[in-house]
């Protein structure tokens, strides 16, 4: 085991390294260095300094802000404002940073996790907080086209930014948060966006057709032609990048960048050939281990049991995966701590913001909900939703002032009941 300020040791030492620690300390291996897998080492080091870490990534990178990759998009934050962390930060806590591997497979009757180059990694306790894979755009046309984008990764990001100064007109496609900011990031560099949805507003799982439209709204002010019923069908090319996009319905539209918001696939194939369960995500309990002692999972990859609203979901939101690398460190150490928070999403809508809080799913049926605009404080307009199960309160939206977002969460937080139609309406007052 490596002494306390000993450098981290590099990739070829690893089976030596267990070796040495077979009986002195704990051995964790953490697969993606996102904020929950990076997170969750951070409280490992902080509660054991005897232990081994390893956390692995198939990026080149340590860890970066996720959330800050739209204002770097728009040319608001520089890219050094948006890394969080350095090398030399992996090694000052001993942490093992190997970037740029890829994980096999996994064997937990042994185990092992498996990579691409060097190990094999043995594990007290692992983690998988993998996130997801962004779907990709498969139509006639997209096939070896360049300049046709997701917007996950750091590296995405830098691509688009090369792309859009030497485009005029980009088409995006997509009623996520992701095909929202890429939509925002085009138009604030200068380029003519028009943003195609096949639902009938944006965010549909979240908002209602009030909510919508005024997204809808604030786009269009900003010279964004937003059209609804309608998804790309397939790309003409043209000298390897796009030239135009042909709709479902046989409109075209110019376009030499295009960007997608569709969706992602969450990234746990490689426990295929294990017992592990996996559904939309890995399943785990409240305490984010699964079905296989010892594995545990956190982040947009889990599909764990939400003691707030009672069953097992999924969600991909930088909050949720911050809280939940807390809550695994504890148990991955020998602790029973559920997970209990109240995620939070936050984004700029344009001149505005949009604020999600708690569970806000409008297909989810049971749960009621009721939705109000209102004028702004600053001349704009106003909307907030929110979210009840059994009279509960689980969630809630908000576009615009963010006035009264913390007492919301709070009120979430504990529990509060609004059995009454009067009860409900007075929390459209709540600041």
């Amino acid at each position: 085991m490596r002494t306390p300020g000993e450098p981290a040791r590099p990739l070829h030492q690893r089976e030596e390294v267990y070796e040495l620690a077979a009986d002195v300390g704990k051995k964790y291996v953490i697969i993606g260095n996102g904020i929950a897998g990076t997170t969750c080492a951070q409280m490992l080091r902080k509660n054991d300094l005897a232990c081994d870490i390893w956390l692995i990534t198939n990026e080149p990178y340590p860890l970066y802000n996720r959330v800050s990759l739209p204002r770097f998009l728009q040319g608001v934050l520089a890219e050094q404002k948006v890394m969080i962390r350095t090398r030399e930060w992996h090694d000052e806590q001993r942490i093992t940073l190997l970037t740029e591997t890829v994980v096999t497979r996994v064997d937990t009757d042994e185990r092992v996790v498996y990579l691409d180059r060097g190990g094999p990694l043995r594990y007290d306790a692992l983690l998988v907080a993998t996130g997801g894979w962004a779907n990709p755009l498969r139509v006639p046309g997209a096939e070896g086209t360049k300049r046709i984008y997701n917007f996950v990764t750091l590296d995405d990001t830098k691509e688009i930014i090369a792309a859009a100064l030497e485009s005029k007109h980009a088409v995006t496609s997509g009623g996520s948060f992701i095909a929202y900011e890429l939509t925002e990031g085009l138009n604030v560099r200068g380029v003519h966006v028009t943003w195609l949805m096949r639902g009938p507003y944006w965010l549909r799982t979240t908002l209602d057709e009030t909510g919508g439209r005024l997204v809808d709204e604030i786009a269009r002010r900003h010279g964004v032609d937003v059209v609804h019923g309608e998804e790309i069908q397939q790309i003409v090319p043209a000298n390897g990048v796009p030239g135009r996009v042909i709709t479902r319905t046989g409109k075209e539209y110019p376009a030499e960048v295009i960007g997608v918001g569709l969706g992602l696939t969450l990234n746990h194939g490689f426990l295929a050939d294990t017992a592990i369960e996996r559904k939309t995500g890995i399943v785990t309990d409240e305490y984010l281990e699964t079905n296989v002692r010892g594995v545990y999972a956190a982040g947009d990859v889990a599909e764990f049991y939400d003691t707030m609203v009672d069953r097992h979901h999924t969600m991909g939101t930088w909050d949720n995966a911050l809280a939940h690398g807390r809550v695994v460190a504890a148990n991955m150490a020998g602790g029973h701590e559920p997970y209990l928070d109240v995620p939070t999403y936050t984004s700029p809508l344009f001149d505005t913001n949009i604020a999600v809080m708690g569970i806000a799913e409008t297909n989810n049926p049971t749960l009621e909900s009721v939705s109000r605009s209102m004028p702004g404080d600053k001349g704009g307009t106003d909307y907030r939703k929110f979210f009840f199960k059994q009279d509960r309160l689980v969630g809630a939206v908000f576009i615009g002032s963010p006035k009264g977002r913390k007492k919301v969460v709070e009120l979430i937080r504990t529990a509060q009941r609004y059995a009454t139609p009067a009860e409900r309406d007075g929390l459209f007052a709540v600041r």
